[in-house]
């Protein structure tokens, strides 16, 4: 297996470092590479991961979904492994993901822990033991062969929010999907900006509402004003 990382970056100049050198240690000795794919950071995110010695990419496209297909589109790999710029998955993904693809599932991700000893995201982690669509991320970290990615259609780039759900719920549907039974450890900063109820009451409102049908514009607009939130979130 050849793996090949891709870190979507705008402005994460804070964590960029420490998740390059924890995936790295995670690949020693092992086939793979790790691609930065940068939404246009004014932060030195892209000078610092470049002298980590990682592959960096200044994607044409703005946006999670469209610097994700960007950084595929520079990878040599025939597994591509998502994983977010405040996210760390356990030292073992590459021997996890392996042994996944042994056992004849094409796509999966992790549980994840929040980096908070909070009893209400305690209760959040154990969730995500439940292995049901509404309890999945992108922030949990997201691994699929190169075949499904291509067959499902890649991340769309019309997206501006919830373009990890969109994806995840493709490749469930044409894929087998693995949890594997570890924690990726995810960064709270968004808990810590708003409370818990704010951040739940955010998240169900716009689930409802893109299921209703409602447009990329309308979600963005209605999470911007519901939550309080770092400048280079979107």
């Amino acid at each position: 297996m050849h793996l090949s990382i891709v870190i979507p970056t705008y402005n994460e100049v804070d964590n960029i470092e420490e998740t390059i050198q924890h995936l790295q240690e995670g690949l020693k000795d092992k086939s793979g590479e790790i691609i930065v794919s940068d939404g246009g950071s004014d932060d030195c995110t892209l000078e610092k991961a470049r002298s980590l010695g990682v592959d960096t990419y200044l994607s044409p496209v703005k946006g999670r979904a469209g610097q994700m297909n960007y950084g595929v589109s520079k990878a040599s790999g025939d597994v591509f492994y998502f994983v977010h710029a405040d996210s760390r998955p356990p030292l073992s993904f590459y021997e996890d993901i392996k042994e996944a693809l042994n056992e004849n599932y094409n796509c999966g991700g992790f549980r994840f822990k929040f980096d908070s000893n909070r009893l209400i995201l305690i209760i959040n982690n154990f969730l995500t033991h439940i292995n049901w669509i509404y309890c999945r991320g992108g922030d949990q970290s997201i691994f699929c062969t190169k075949e499904l990615f291509y067959t499902v259609g890649k991340f769309r780039e019309d997206m501006l929010i919830m373009e990890d759900y969109d994806f995840l719920k493709k490749i469930r549907t044409k894929g087998n999907f693995r949890l594997i039974p570890k924690s990726t450890l995810v960064s709270a900063r968004k808990y810590y900006a708003n409370s818990w109820l704010r951040v739940m009451r955010a998240n169900i409102k716009v689930v409802s509402m893109y299921r209703k049908g409602a447009t990329q514009e309308e979600l963005l607009e209605t999470y911007r004003k519901m939550l309080s939130y770092r400048k280079n979130a979107f």
